[in-house]
């Protein structure tokens, strides 16, 4: 099967998913990027199973992503990748990355390039994969979750979880 086919047959592939917000002063209720991450993924056919509001806090951060492992293929966590003192969540996900798929923060800062200038460089956004599993994290405003769903994580995450899950012989385990 050649990279073509391998691709075409894995976008058929839907994905369990996770979103977490991290942020101290949102609420349920004022969780924008997390509803719009929500139904990015669900609009594209993915399973939204669980959505959680984490404060600006590595340990917790890290254990809300360990946990949200278990069970989801993707877990993105929104919030946390700027400068800031309080901006913990990349050293909550990096941690427990495997591997780190660096072209993802590239694209994400490139394509951020259009819409925040010389602001893109702030950003820590990140992919990587945890035992067969997806992580990534993206700033927190509607505007950057939304430009890394649409633009570089939906159209390309089935094709990720099958090469992160061993090529084509995955392709049948993750069908859904």
């Amino acid at each position: 099967m050649g990279v073509r086919d391998h691709k075409q047959k894995a976008g058929d592939l839907r994905a369990t998913c996770a979103v977490i917000t991290t942020s101290d002063t949102r609420t349920e209720r004022t969780d924008e990027s997390g509803r719009v991450a929500t139904e990015l993924l669900e609009r594209a056919g993915h399973r939204v199973t669980s959505r959680d509001l984490i404060p600006n806090d590595l340990a917790k951060i890290r254990a809300a992503i360990r946990r949200r492992l278990k069970t989801a293929d993707l877990v993105l966590v929104t919030g946390g990748t700027g400068a800031g003192p309080k901006d913990v969540s990349i050293q909550a996900a990096t941690s427990l990355f495997d591997r780190e798929l660096p072209g993802f923060g590239e694209l994400f800062r490139m394509l951020s390039w259009d819409q925040v200038g010389s602001a893109a460089m702030l950003s820590r956004a990140a992919l990587g994969l945890v035992k067969g599993r997806a992580v990534c994290v993206t700033p927190g405003s509607p505007k950057a979750v939304r430009l890394a769903l649409e633009k570089l994580l939906i159209p390309e995450l089935a094709h990720l979880l099958a090469q992160a899950r061993g090529g084509a012989a995955a392709i049948g385990r993750l069908a859904r």
